[in-house]
């Protein structure tokens, strides 16, 4: 059995590395919080390494979920020197694609693999095993890497070379970013027109209006729940990835622009841990 690390146990990472255990893998974790890499082991059979370096020796995958660049970064530098070579690393931070090129250059001078692989599904889908990943990089790394990750992967797809992985998280986010400002003003309107909400989305949900925001966030929005999911913190980190590269390519994103500001606000308003649909609250504190 291959022997994987799992670099960073957040609300995705976690559940991700226990499918990993569940599906018979040697499984080492690192987390940077300590404590949590060792509650992980109450729930799942593997072993915690204390330091990055530790965690990755001898490991013929290994897989990161972290927040940013400075942490894909700073977790790398301590971990590249112990990598063994052959490896491949399987980043599902959403980070920069100018950040996942770089590092496929670096690792490949040190014969190690290095696919872009963001995801896409929140918790529930890192919970479920459900999530769809988007890969960057070589496709023979892609496909050695492939039946690990279907442990917690539904949908796997090689979208190009190195970077692509991460620019087709930037479209994802964009394309959610549109969808949940217009769904936050359909739940505002239905609101503000007195409308039984239940009855406009069995109405409307079964048509071209349907998403699986609508499916999955219309009601708690109506509900004003928002203590789940996707952070708004996260969001915006992801736009700003988005918008960066939009200035670089020359795409016109006025919308995403737009829906980044309105996520500001939610963050004004102390809400940069609230689920991304928080959007709808904007509207309603502003009766």
């Amino acid at each position: 059995m291959k022997r994987v690390s799992f670099l960073g146990l957040g609300v995705m990472g976690y559940p991700m590395a226990g499918h990993l255990a569940a599906n018979g893998y040697a499984v080492t974790v690192y987390n940077r919080t300590p404590e949590k890499a060792r509650r992980w082991t109450q729930d799942y059979a593997g072993e915690v390494a204390e330091t990055p370096d530790a965690a990755v020796d001898n490991a013929d995958f290994v897989f990161m979920c972290l927040g940013d660049d400075p942490d894909v970064e700073t977790v790398l530098t301590h971990a590249a020197g112990a990598l063994p070579r052959s490896a491949i690393v399987v980043d599902h931070t959403t980070a920069s694609p100018s950040l996942a090129r770089r590092l496929h250059d670096e690792l490949s001078e040190l014969g190690v693999g290095f696919v872009d692989a963001p995801v896409s599904g929140g918790e529930a889908g890192a919970k479920n095993g459900k999530l769809s990943i988007m890969c960057g990089g070589d496709g023979a790394h892609v496909e050695l890497a492939r039946p690990v990750m279907e442990a917690y992967g539904a949908r796997i797809v090689h979208v190009g070379p190195p970077g692509h992985g991460q620019l087709t998280k930037a479209v994802n986010q964009i394309c959610i970013a549109g969808i949940l400002q217009g769904l936050s003003e359909g739940v505002h309107f239905a609101t503000r027109a007195g409308l039984d909400i239940d009855k406009v989305l069995e109405a409307i949900s079964g048509g071209a209006a349907q998403s699986w925001q609508m499916e999955n966030r219309a009601r708690t929005m109506a509900d004003d729940e928002f203590e789940f999911g996707f952070a708004v913190d996260w969001m915006r980190k992801d736009l700003r990835i988005a918008l960066t590269e939009a200035r670089e390519n020359g795409a016109r994103l006025p919308v995403t622009a737009l829906v980044d500001q309105f996520y500001a606000d939610v963050q004004a308003m102390d809400g940069g841990r609230w689920d991304t649909s928080a959007l709808v609250r904007r509207l309603s504190d502003s009766d």
